[in-house]
């Protein structure tokens, strides 16, 4: 079931005032309950996906919710991408949202939570990168009275409502979704630098940059020696975030479908060792953030290289094959890293793509 098939049979399902409420074997809810799976093949990176009918009783507007787990995997705090039914069910819209209920405690449910969601997502708009949203929406219109979806109309950044009974196809919704989850990404990379002031026209908000000079994770690891590097890379070293991990996970089972042994156990600073008929491949897993790949390729390049030289050359090893994945495509730097020795593959709308000796390789079509 696509995107498309979800929305529809949801809305024609829906029934707030439905025999037994949210419980099982109510079928709209299932279908809600259920929207996390049937959507993970079809979502972007490492998001995930939960649909919300309520607790109790029915939702006014029921939702399903995108997530980047890296920006949060909690509805009521911090930014992720919603699509939202309208009250009467003709409509459903795919917001980028804020999280407003732990806003209650300081700012209750009503006017002034308003006020300062639609504040913070004005400047929002205005700082994110020109043409990013141009043509998106920025007004939610949800049909409801309800003060959560008043709240929600509030918080939206940008929005796209599609009609139940004119749908778009599955390609536009599937394109709308990837390209608000980079949306998403520089929205998340702006919201910390936020500062909120009561002013004599009401609340400001103000984009105030953060210093540049943060710390690396690596600043204390200085090895004087081959040995010095094998034994003192400690787990927390290298700071994995759950997006890179699920590319990993999401990508083992595809390969081993393709004929090759992933393997992940005691192979650690590596994120993954591919094994077919006594050859072996390297592979290094980044995640790509905004839309651009250059940061990831440089590490993925640079990390390849060291553990080649540390893992293998100087253990007596046959040298293994190199291989980058990334989160989506690297473009222009696939045949940059194909000069260099490194393959790449990357997740798609449809599954996996990759350079030219991925393909040789059998690991992608």
């Amino acid at each position: 079931m696509g995107i498309r098939d979800l929305l529809i049979a949801i809305a024609t399902t829906y029934d707030v005032n439905a025999e037994g409420k949210t419980s099982k074997g109510v079928h709209a809810q299932d279908l809600l309950r259920a929207a996390g799976q049937k959507l993970a093949p079809l979502l972007p990176g490492a998001f995930q996906a939960e649909g919300n009918g309520g607790s109790g009783d029915p939702a006014h507007t029921p939702w399903i919710g995108v997530y980047d787990p890296d920006i949060t995997r909690d509805p009521k705090d911090g930014l992720y991408l919603a699509y939202i039914f309208s009250a009467d069910l003709e409509t459903v819209t795919l917001t980028l949202q804020q999280g407003v209920t732990r806003l209650e405690k300081k700012l209750g449910r009503g006017k002034k939570r308003r006020d300062f969601l639609m504040a913070r997502a004005g400047r929002l708009q205005a700082t994110l990168p020109q043409g990013l949203v141009e043509g998106w929406d920025a007004a939610l219109l949800l049909r409801c009275k309800a003060d959560r979806a008043r709240s929600y109309e509030a918080g939206s950044v940008a929005a796209r409502c599609y009609s139940i009974s004119d749908m778009p196809s599955e390609e536009s919704l599937r394109g709308d979704l990837w390209h608000m989850a980079d949306v998403l990404q520089d929205a998340a990379a702006i919201e910390p630098q936020l500062r909120v002031e009561e002013g004599p026209k009401g609340l400001q908000v103000e984009y105030v940059p953060a210093p540049h000079g943060q710390t690396d994770g690596l600043d204390l690891f200085r090895p004087k020696n081959a040995s010095d590097y094998l034994a003192h890379i400690p787990e927390r070293t290298i700071t994995k975030k759950r997006t890179h991990e699920s590319l990993v996970k999401a990508f083992g089972p595809y390969a081993l479908e393709r004929g090759f042994v992933p393997i992940t156990e005691k192979v650690h600073p590596r994120d993954l060792v591919l094994r077919q008929n006594g050859v072996e491949w390297l592979v290094e897993a980044k995640t790509i953030k905004r839309g651009n790949p250059t940061t990831a390729v440089r590490e993925a390049v640079g990390q390849l290289l060291e553990y080649r030289y540390f893992w293998y050359e100087l253990q007596g090893q046959a040298k293994p094959h190199l291989l980058a994945l990334f989160t989506e495509d690297i473009h222009v730097y696939a045949e940059y890293l194909e000069q260099h020795g490194i393959a790449a593959v990357w997740r798609t709308l449809d599954g996996w793509a990759g350079s030219s000796s991925a393909v040789s390789w059998g690991l992608v079509d």
